[in-house]
């Protein structure tokens, strides 16, 4: 058994895509994983599974929740190793501030054309006097705003919205991924 972390993608947001994590944890348990946990209702989810890999896990989830409750949610499965891995590449590991910095963990890497649509809407903000950046590290997208995530136009401009060229990953704060590290062992 393998230990992997589920990341969903806009549950429990603005009252959409409501997701009550007990009922979650019941319905993982009940298929075909264990030691399930949770970790606050944005949908971080801890689990074993024998599963083969961790995009299997993450389909698995996702058909679950949509059997279960009705809603079509992103799942992106990562295995331990790989949250360690992100945790282990952070760009930016100078930052005191957890808030401050954010892993957008997308599906796959990134193409040069989504590369390109990142930088320019860092240059776009950086013009408008924004101390934000980002750096693309495989598939994950690590998030500096100093001034802030919630009024950081850069965040706004990489993740929301059909165009934005991020808008198909899913973020976590530091702190998050610190803990989810430790429900990990």
């Amino acid at each position: 058994m393998d230990t992997f972390v589920v990341l969903l993608r806009g549950i429990n947001v603005g009252g959409h895509n409501k997701l009550p994590m007990a009922e979650l944890r019941g319905a993982l348990t009940t298929a075909e994983f264990t030691d399930v946990r949770t970790f606050i209702q944005s949908g971080n989810v801890v689990l074993t599974a024998s599963a083969s890999s961790a995009d299997v896990v993450g389909a698995r989830v996702r058909s679950i929740i949509a059997t279960q409750f009705g809603l079509d949610i992103p799942a992106i499965a990562l295995s331990a190793e790989d949250l360690a891995g992100i945790a282990g590449q952070n760009p930016y590991p100078d930052e005191p501030e957890p808030r401050r910095l954010h892993a957008i963990v997308l599906p796959h890497a990134p193409g040069e054309a989504t590369l390109a649509a990142a930088a320019e809407r860092q240059e776009a903000a950086a013009a408008k006097g924004a101390r934000d950046t980002v750096t693309v590290v495989g598939r994950v997208a690590y998030l500096h705003t100093p001034d802030g995530f919630g009024t950081s136009e850069l965040a706004r401009t990489l993740t929301s919205g059909a165009r934005a060229p991020l808008a198909d990953g899913t973020a976590r704060n530091w702190a998050t991924i610190t803990k989810l590290l430790e429900l990990c062992q």
